[in-house]
């Protein structure tokens, strides 16, 4: 296969094949905004849902050494959440959530594709903060203005990243041996994989071993 070198990605040692595929989608969507919003040391950093995109949202934001919450409607997959690097865990559907959190992040990331109570979310933020969607729900999300401008506080959107920031993305996990949590999968198995991900039974992402197409 000949190809443009400009469109090209070199996946880096160390990371296996089927843990990397997904990091050219869920991992430039979640590391493009903590990098852009300055994910670090001293900066608290909370993801919204822990699915396949949030997972590696906290991988990322931990191993850019960010102080990072799992917001999730349940507890369900709190141990999940720990084990990937997330300092604390809390269920939205709490409302002591909202109450006990208020003004605490610098960065909130939203990974989930379902509508959301955005005046909540902004609620979390600290002064200057930012709420990032990379998720895309079908339904138009609204907000009340004084959400925003009471603490300066930004509402964004990031999608995925260029070809300079999805290398630089690959060579950071290859650093700190990220990959994706991936189940791999037969082509056979493409329909069943489906319905589980419509039951949100997939942790977190599935891989197509493209050797059995044959």
């Amino acid at each position: 296969m000949v190809v443009d070198a400009g469109f090209v990605l070199r996946v880096p040692d160390g990371i296996d094949s089927a843990a990397a595929a997904p990091l050219l989608c869920a991992g430039i969507t979640t590391y493009s905004p903590l990098r852009h919003w300055g994910a670090g040391p001293g900066k608290k950093v909370a993801v919204v849902g822990l699915g396949g995109l949030g997972h590696m949202g906290v991988k990322l934001a931990h191993a850019m050494g960010a102080e990072v919450t799992v917001l999730s409607q349940s507890l369900k997959k709190q141990e999940d959440g720990l084990r990937l690097g997330a300092d604390s865990y809390f269920a939205t559907s709490d409302p002591d959530t909202f109450t006990g959190l208020a003004g605490r992040f610098d960065l909130i990331v939203n990974t989930v594709s379902a509508p959301i109570d955005v005046d909540a979310y902004l609620s979390l933020l600290a002064v200057g903060g930012a709420l990032v969607n990379v998720g895309a729900p079908a339904e138009p999300l609204s907000l009340n203005v004084f959400s925003l401008i009471g603490d300066r506080r930004s509402y964004a959107g990031s999608m995925i990243g260029g070809i300079a920031e999805t290398q630089e993305m690959l060579d950071f996990c290859a650093e700190h041996g990220i990959g994706a949590e991936v189940e791999v999968i037969a082509a056979d198995q493409v329909n069943e994989a489906y319905e589980r991900v419509l039951a949100s039974d997939v942790r977190y992402r599935f891989v197509i071993d493209t050797a059995t197409l044959r």
